[in-house]
């Protein structure tokens, strides 16, 4: 299947899957594909929050410093994740490192004009939060149960 636009493209991962083209390519007018080679840093923890990533193919992992350990890796995102949820909460600041793993193709949107067209159109906003709100519920779940196996009494 020929993929013919960006609205399209976008159309087809599970956050924006379904959705009514208008909508779609309003998303799109705030978007480009990417693609970034390995190692490539897309993201720094505390740094502003400019673009978050519709993850098309590849593998980033999501990395924090813990005080006296060192660099860990607290999770890795794949194809059809999305990469930066903290887009809709002030101060709009980055809460891991994110690095590209192998070859990460994306597509990455601009954080401050998705932001705005929300802030225009309240239905649009709407519906963008209830489409993020799974992807949160999933990395909270996520994040629960990693500090479950971390902090779990072994028996």
């Amino acid at each position: 299947m020929m993929i013919r636009d960006l609205g399209e493209v976008i159309g087809q991962h599970r956050l924006f899957a379904g959705l009514d083209p208008a909508f779609l390519d309003l998303v799109a007018g705030c978007s480009a594909n990417r693609v970034f080679r390995p190692g490539t840093v897309l993201a720094r923890e505390g740094a502003s929050f400019d673009h978050l990533y519709l993850l098309r193919a590849g593998h980033v992992g999501l990395d924090v410093v813990a005080p006296g350990r060192g660099r860990l890796r607290i999770q890795t995102v794949g194809p059809d994740d999305v990469l930066g949820l903290s887009w809709l909460v002030p101060p709009y600041v980055w809460r891991y490192d994110a690095t590209a793993l192998e070859e990460v193709r994306a597509v990455e949107i601009d954080a401050t004009c998705l932001r705005a067209k929300c802030e225009a159109d309240p239905a649009v906003g709407y519906a963008v939060l209830k489409r993020f709100m799974q992807p949160i519920v999933e990395r909270l779940q996520g994040t629960r149960l990693q500090l479950l196996d971390v902090y779990g009494t072994p028996r």
